[in-house]
């Protein structure tokens, strides 16, 4: 087939000077793609450093050849997010692709967890990624062109020991990204996920010596095809680790219908309500929600299961 390319696009790359950031980065340039290269260049624990990544990799893009520009604000804060996507307005009047792969962890038990340390990684995470897509969707509306990916984790689909709030925030990334496809489906707006696992900064304190390899260069193929204008996919989650591409959704089961039920009865029948039926997956877009809740009718119209 041919190149897939990205001539005259924009991206905006938050936590692009490092890791998973800096691959995505490296491949969209090299397809002609412009990009704002956002990093502040701080430790993991969100601790502020004298490096200066996003400097470094910019100046790389363009003795490359390619056209890129340094931003160092913080997703944190609204003002961050604003002056972030304003380095792409500023510098080329438009933002097409946004990555949002900022992240930082303070690892803490349920139990245990600071509220400062709480409180952090939320800020980086969760309402980092409002602050940026907040910003940036207006702009891909009114261009009727846009594309958003926002960083998961598995951690996010299945929880983790000792990292509360990350996991907790990589989850509410479905939520956000849902509904930015959700309204951006008659815009060609699209909105993704992206699941990736490679071994990057974020790996720090994890004994990963018998990992295969695991490089954010694997990842990066398919983080590029989900910002391309062919990509056709949106609301959905794609896992990327170490060559493994596959998708990634929330399903449930049809369950059983009765109109009344006791205690005794769930007790009763807990095996079929967590297990019986037909497995069931609604899409987001275009109603996941709403197909979620007409299928609920017809059982309880029918009586039994749809």
């Amino acid at each position: 087939m041919p190149e897939l390319r990205f001539d005259d696009r924009v991206a905006v790359i938050t936590g692009g000077g490092r890791g998973l950031g800096r691959a995505h980065a490296l491949l969209l340039a090299s397809r002609g793609c412009r990009i704002v290269v956002n990093d502040p260049g701080v430790s993991m624990a969100g601790d502020t450093t004298d490096e200066g990544p996003a400097e470094a990799l910019a100046a790389e893009i363009r003795a490359l050849g390619g056209e890129a520009v340094a931003s160092t604000d913080s997703v944190a804060t609204p003002e961050g997010g604003k002056a972030i996507i304003g380095a792409a307005l500023d510098t080329w009047g438009r933002i097409d692709i946004l990555i949002h792969s900022a992240g930082n962890v303070r690892r803490g038990s349920l139990s245990t967890l600071a509220y400062e340390d709480f409180s952090a990684v939320l800020d980086v995470h969760l309402r980092g990624a409002y602050h940026v897509v907040r910003e940036a969707f207006p702009h891909m509306m009114a261009r009727q062109f846009g594309r958003i990916v926002l960083t998961s984790s598995i951690n996010g689909l299945y929880g983790k020991a000792d990292n509360v709030t990350y996991s907790l925030c990589k989850a509410g990334f479905m939520g956000l990204s849902n509904t930015a496809a959700i309204e951006g489906q008659h815009a060609n707006v699209k909105s993704n996920l992206i699941v990736p696992a490679a071994v990057t900064r974020m790996s720090e304190g994890i004994d990963t010596s018998k990992f295969p390899p695991m490089e954010p260069e694997q990842v990066a193929p398919m983080v590029a095809y989900l910002c391309h204008a062919d990509c056709a996919a949106t609301g959905e989650m794609y896992v990327a680790m170490g060559g493994r591409l596959g998708r990634a959704w929330i399903a449930e089961n049809a369950g059983l219908y009765r109109a009344d039920w006791t205690l005794e009865d769930v007790a009763a029948q807990i095996d079929a309500i967590r297990s019986g039926g037909e497995t069931l997956a609604f899409p987001p877009v275009p109603d996941g929600q709403l197909e979620h809740l007409l299928h609920g009718f017809g059982m309880i119209r029918a009586g039994s299961p749809a």
